[in-house]
């Protein structure tokens, strides 16, 4: 298995070939080669491989950590596009505008603004619109 990668060596950025025999890894720098030996290091992880067609997209809206809701920009019946802004949520210091992932109407609201939210909870439902095949 072969794969290539970016790192950064001090500062520095290489773009790196590695291959891997058991213990034993090769690098490719460049024009130079490197083997690299860990002991106990077990095979690599299997790379994930990505899907060919489109799946279908949840029209549910959650935050993969806690915060606080700032603002909610979408009320009830109003129809969104995928990827406008939906709301906007502070977590650890930051505001985060959260997106509608699908194209639809909003259906359900389960917080409002300055609640403080759960990691994976429903905030928004949005009922995708269908698509004419």
């Amino acid at each position: 298995m072969k794969e290539t990668r970016k790192v950064i060596v001090d500062g520095e950025e290489f773009e790196v070939t590695l291959e891997q025999d058991g213990e034993l890894w090769t690098a490719h720098v460049g024009d130079k080669k490197y083997e690299i030996s860990i002991p106990d290091s077990g095979p690599a992880p299997k790379q994930r491989r990505q899907s060919g067609g489109k799946s279908k997209k949840s029209g549910k809206v959650s935050a993969n950590i806690p915060g606080k809701v700032v603002t909610v920009e979408v009320k009830i019946g109003d129809a969104v596009s995928e990827g406008d802004v939906i709301m906007i949520l502070e977590a650890m210091k930051m505001q985060n505008e959260i997106q509608a992932p699908v194209t639809g109407t909003v259906t359900e609201i389960h917080c409002k603004e300055g609640q403080s939210i759960e990691a994976n909870v429903p905030l928004v439902v949005i009922t995708p619109e269908e698509s004419e095949n």
